[in-house]
């Protein structure tokens, strides 16, 4: 199959634009039942998918051994699509005394870089730290221009479904408001008022198809949040969703068809909420990052707390390494340092969750947010190649439904 990207399309517009995105997902929900390969049981791989890769366990880890050869190496580059990179990447200096470069760069660019690089035999990304499980699995990782690797030392500290692929840390896009505007609260209380015309043309978010892990949230929804989704409707309306009905998809028709505010970036998202002055009384999808503009730029923002049945999502990030790459100790050894406090903590400083359950989560809760685990939705690991299987189809869905 071709590759699959989440660079925007130009829009159209009335009956045509109508017209075209309909014979697209015509197209889209063809090709994903045609090129999905087909689930094997207990690969792990979800609906949709094959058998993953294995990630490469290394038994027998000496860390004095590794930094030993990573030094003979003389750096290393890794990719991030934040700029705290740039903070681990000193860390990782200081620690180990290895020149280490950060890069902060979007997804689709990483993707399309390494895939390149790969091909031609030239790599410059040593690793990469991404938040794009689905293409990572579908993509980077099926086409071997990476791979997992797993220092055995922590391999058992490690949960299984966090492995494969390895996730090194969580973070939270959330439902926000602006407490200067609602003293009493958030206004929204249940995930289905976004999609209730009493809030059309109110809902802020960066548009789901320049940011990846939106549209992951929306395939989620659909495989794995249809009951908790039925029981939060059932709150709203007394009655029950049409049981033929898939919840996921009723939700996201619904957002799609309310008029949201899409952005180019989490920024004018949180902007359109909580920057000083606001008087526009709003709701919007931001990313934990955004509450350091709290203190930074004067702004009001809180998590919609009691929000059903969930305030948000959690996004892992995972850490892969080139295969091709021509300094695979140092690369290595940057994933191992992300697996440990001092490494992790370099990008939690917003708040956020470690892929090591032995390491302590950020000291910083946003405003509003108590648990984790609890107030968001995580995603399902296993479910990553069924997100891609059906990558195509739910944006052409969101491309359909956007009025």
């Amino acid at each position: 199959m071709p590759s699959r990207s989440f660079r925007a399309r130009p829009r159209l517009t009335g009956r045509h634009r109508r017209t075209a995105v309909a014979l697209a997902l015509a197209g889209a929900l063809g090709a994903a039942a045609a090129c999905a390969p087909s689930g094997t049981a207990g690969s792990g791989a979800g609906p949709g998918a094959g058998p993953r890769v294995k990630p490469v366990i290394e038994t027998g880890f000496d860390l004095d051994r590794l930094v030993a050869a990573a030094k003979k190496e003389g750096g290393v580059t890794v990719y991030d699509s934040t700029g705290d990179i740039t903070k681990t990447a000193a860390a990782f200096t200081a620690e180990y005394g290895i020149k280490a470069t950060g890069v902060k760069s979007k997804v689709g660019d990483t993707l399309e870089k390494m895939t390149r690089e790969n091909q031609a035999g030239n790599a410059t990304i040593d690793a990469t730290f991404y938040e794009d499980g689905p293409s990572l699995v579908g993509q980077l990782l099926a086409q071997k221009v990476v791979y997992t690797w797993i220092p055995g030392s922590l391999a058992q500290d490690i949960p299984v479904p966090r492995q494969n692929p390895l996730q090194v840390l969580s973070k939270g896009n959330m439902w926000v408001y602006n407490p200067k505007l609602f003293p009493k609260g958030c206004p929204v209380r249940n995930i289905w008022d976004l999609a209730d015309p009493a809030w059309k043309g109110k809902v802020a978010l960066q548009d789901p198809l320049g940011k990846p892990n939106i549209v992951e949230f929306f395939n989620q929804l659909k495989s794995g949040g249809d009951t908790r989704l039925r029981q939060a409707y059932r709150a709203k309306y007394g009655k029950d969703l049409p049981a033929g009905e898939s919840a996921g998809e009723a939700w996201v028709k619904g957002l799609a068809g309310n008029s949201p505010i899409l952005t180019s970036s989490d920024d004018d998202a949180a902007a359109a909420v909580a920057s000083p002055n606001q008087t526009k009384e709003r709701v919007a999808l931001v990313s934990n990052a955004k509450f350091r503009d709290v203190k930074d730029k004067n702004y009001s923002m809180r998590v919609c707390a009691g929000m059903q049945p969930w305030a948000g999502y959690q996004y892992p990030k995972f850490a892969a390494v080139a295969t091709k790459t021509k300094h695979p100790n140092a690369a290595r050894l940057f994933v191992y340092f992300m697996l440990t406090q001092a490494g992790v903590d370099t990008q939690m400083n917003t708040g956020g969750v470690p892929g090591n359950p032995r390491l302590e989560p950020g000291s910083f809760m946003p405003d509003g947010l108590t648990d984790w685990n609890g107030q968001l939705l995580v995603f399902d690991p296993d479910r990553l190649g069924g997100d891609f299987a059906n990558l195509q189809a739910m944006q052409d869905y969101w491309r359909l439904n956007h009025r």
